[in-house]
């Protein structure tokens, strides 16, 4: 009896692993080849942060149309222009729904995002806000966002 089970459980292990090891090795390939580009594009940019932000997406173009939609974009963005800096703030904030300044939540502009994630420390303060993003850097600052969104969790969850 007690082998039935192992036998049952060794081969329920073993499916999981065939049903997801195509899927790490495709997000694997994907993160590898946005850390090689030197300047990202809006469809790249916007499927990876919304991916790190927990929005569900299916492919590049798909992120693009609902960045545009929720107004985290750019209102000159096109899905394959390079991303600037000030811009890829927006994307950011808007789709981590962070809280900024009085003058990010009144205008919501690239301007007013990037100069609050320089102040939260994502974005170094001797960037020019309209410089090109590299993968790396993309990759950089959603990694820093997500160490401060982890940070404020415990705090955010004490005051409930």
């Amino acid at each position: 009896m007690k082998n039935r089970g192992f036998i049952i459980r060794t081969g329920l292990a073993f499916l999981f692993f065939i049903a997801f090891a195509p899927l790490y090795s495709q997000t694997a390939a994907r993160l590898e080849t946005l850390l090689e580009k030197p300047a990202i594009t809006w469809s790249d940019a916007a499927a990876f942060v919304l991916e790190a932000s927990d929005t569900a997406v299916s492919n590049p173009a798909d992120a693009f149309r609902y960045a545009m939609e929720h107004q985290w974009l750019p209102k000159n963005a096109a899905i394959d222009d390079t991303v600037r800096l000030n811009g890829i703030s927006l994307l950011l904030m808007r789709s981590f729904n962070m809280k900024g300044g009085i003058f990010f939540n009144l205008f919501k502009s690239p301007h007013h995002a990037y100069r609050e994630l320089v102040y939260r420390g994502v974005i170094r303060s001797e960037t020019d806000p309209d410089m090109a993003v590299s993968g790396q850097q993309m990759l950089l600052m959603v990694s820093r966002l997500l160490a401060i969104k982890e940070r404020t969790a415990p705090l955010q969850q004490e005051a409930l």
